[in-house]
């Protein structure tokens, strides 16, 4: 059984027991987790949301807060000596999908 699920303006293919990398959420580390944008559940039977799944939720537990990998930000005008370098490293959360419930 697998769902898509939506959090933090993207969209993810889960199954139970995957681990995904989302965008950061409020929770520390072994907090439990509820996604009810569900948009669909697949498995026997389909059922595709319009545009959620009417009682459908996955539940997952939260296995930490990371950082992802630098990014360079640079901005250089030529002639005019300007020149920005600026980094970013974006926050994500790491969770464990442990049941998904339609």
């Amino acid at each position: 059984m697998y769902a898509i699920i939506a959090t933090g303006g993207k969209q993810y293919k889960v199954s139970e027991g995957d681990v995904i990398f989302v965008e950061k959420l409020g929770a520390e580390a072994g907090q439990s987790v509820v996604f009810d944008q569900v948009l669909v559940v697949g498995g026997d039977e389909t059922k595709i949301g319009h545009p959620t799944v009417e009682g459908a939720k996955v539940s997952a537990t939260v296995v930490d807060n990371v950082k992802g990998k630098k990014v360079i930000v640079y901005r250089y005008k030529r002639k005019t000596g300007y020149h920005k370098k600026n980094g970013h490293r974006q926050a994500y959360t790491k969770v464990k999908i442990d049941a998904i419930n339609a």
